[in-house]
């Protein structure tokens, strides 16, 4: 048995969606716990980074703490025929207060070993999609390592205003906001500013929504911040732009 399937649990989650639990090893220190619900026939697959510290506390039974919106919209990229992977960390990361640690080489080499995970075990193309704090997860990751990881482009959602792409950066790029996120880190302008930043003859895109509700601290999951009820159209437009490109 491969030393990459360390756990492997089927389980059912909301609305009937199968899903697999999976551990990938990371040496001696905790493995990365990942949730992929998949697509009948896939034609991409999207690795998900929760913002905040980056804990969604995927549970042994398949459940998940975190109600984060990549939480609640998983399964919305099956009927783009899309695979859906929940990666969770085992440590917090921080955030803007409190020091982003997502730059760490510990950090990064977990997200190379879960991108090498998936590619080899699906062969699709691979496309890191990071919101808030995660846009930090997605940019480093790109500007360290797309030339030698297999990743295929990126996708950054309520970015935070720390977030940036070196010019070496080739990959396809789109940005998510919500029009009225009024989290002091996560202007619309941190978006605008990464995709307008780029050189021209690179594949870039910006995409605002409007709508949904906002509820509980203007920085969390149920806020604009959070494409609260807006999940449908936040989720059509990266997965668009993922079989486009």
């Amino acid at each position: 048995m491969s030393k990459f399937w360390i756990a492997l649990i089927f389980f059912f989650v909301a609305r009937g969606v199968s899903a697999q639990l999976m551990s990938i090893p990371h040496g001696s220190d905790p493995p990365t716990q990942t949730l992929l619900v998949e697509a009948l026939k896939p034609k991409a697959l999207v690795l998900l980074f929760p913002g905040g510290g980056g804990m969604a506390k995927i549970q042994d039974d398949g459940s998940v703490i975190s109600r984060h919106t990549f939480v609640r919209s998983q399964e919305l990229w099956a009927q783009y025929n899309i695979d859906a992977v929940l990666v969770d960390s085992p440590y917090d990361l921080g955030d803007l207060r409190r020091s982003n640690l997502r730059g760490r080489e510990d950090h990064l080499t977990r997200v190379a070993e879960v991108v090498n995970f998936y590619k080899t075990k699906t062969n699709l193309p691979i496309w890191i999609f990071g919101h808030s704090m995660g846009s930090s997860t997605a940019t480093y990751f790109a500007n360290k390592h797309f030339k030698d990881r297999p990743i295929s482009g990126i996708i950054i959602a309520g970015t935070i205003t720390t977030a940036s792409l070196d010019d070496e950066v080739t990959l396809p790029v789109l940005a998510i906001h919500h029009r009225q996120d009024s989290c002091a880190g996560t202007p619309v302008s941190a978006s605008s500013r990464v995709i307008e930043g780029r050189p021209p003859k690179l594949v870039s895109k910006l995409e605002i929504i409007d709508g949904g509700i906002t509820e509980g601290g203007v920085c969390e999951s149920f806020a604009y911040h959070g494409f609260n009820q807006t999940e449908p159209e936040f989720i059509k437009k990266a997965a668009q732009f993922i079989l486009s490109h």
